[in-house]
């Protein structure tokens, strides 16, 4: 690995991938993401691994695409270089994955940080899709899950202007989980991780599946998935485990079976 930092046990079950060009404020070139790809699936394999975080650093989570790699390609290139299915098997980490951002997420690092399940951010952080400022648009999702998170007008006014959203503001249009100091978004992150931790790894694979498909189904849809994970929660170890210690008033020790 070039371009990023993994940690399979930062923390007991808790993993931490940084995202590591600092002189391009971690830029997302084709070999990083290449990288995280291929980091995720290997975490997402690892039975030890229950919660996984992406962070950059102070400066920037990551301040857009690698524009010199895209600069003078044509739209055929694009279709061949196809960097989105990359994209498409990040997506796919069955893992819950906290984004731990500050500083600039800006265009594909926006876009990144909004694949994740959740997101920590300091108060210095600064979300954006610029990309209509060097004649494009976002590809990555941008124009999708910022809409599905903040609603039509707010996210048609950063796409068509490429206005940047503070921190707060990401709070508060419900972009965002919490906004901490600086020196703290990072152990934030990984506090949120360490709780998610202690839960099923079953049931939070089953969960996080769960909530995703709300995005993409109609109610009574979604409602029949959610039904059919539920009663799939019932053939593990750990619903046995779980329902158990609660009877028995003590805490549970989750497996993953």
């Amino acid at each position: 690995m070039e371009f990023i930092l993994v940690t399979p046990q930062a923390q007991p079950h808790v993993a931490l991938i940084q995202l590591n060009r600092p002189k391009e404020l971690n830029a997302l070139n084709l070999q990083l993401m290449g990288e995280l790809r291929d980091a995720l699936k290997e975490l997402d394999d690892n039975d030890e691994v229950r919660a996984i975080i992406i962070t950059g650093n102070e400066r920037a989570f990551a301040a857009g695409a690698d524009i010199k790699q895209m600069a003078g390609k044509t739209a055929i290139d694009m279709l061949n270089i196809d960097q989105f299915s990359t994209w498409d098997q990040i997506r796919k980490t069955k893992k819950p994955i906290i984004a731990a951002v500050s500083g600039f997420a800006l265009g594909g690092g926006c876009e990144l940080a909004m694949t994740c399940d959740m997101i920590i951010a300091s108060e210095t952080a600064m979300f954006g899709q610029p990309e209509i400022k060097i004649g494009v648009m976002p590809g990555a999702g941008g124009t999708q899950r910022l809409t599905k998170a903040i609603g039509k007008a707010k996210a048609m006014e950063m796409v068509l202007t490429g206005k940047f959203m503070p921190a707060e503001e990401a709070e508060k249009q419900g972009l965002i989980n919490r906004v901490v100091p600086v020196e703290l978004y990072l152990d934030e992150a990984f506090k949120l991780a360490a709780e998610i931790a202690k839960m099923s790894p079953v049931a939070i694979k089953l969960a996080k599946e769960s909530v995703n498909r709300s995005f993409e189904t109609q109610l009574d849809e979604g409602l029949h998935f959610e039904r059919k994970n539920f009663y799939l929660c019932f053939a593990s170890e750990d619903q046995t485990e779980g329902m158990n210690a609660f009877v028995e008033k003590r805490a549970p020790e989750f497996k993953g079976r």
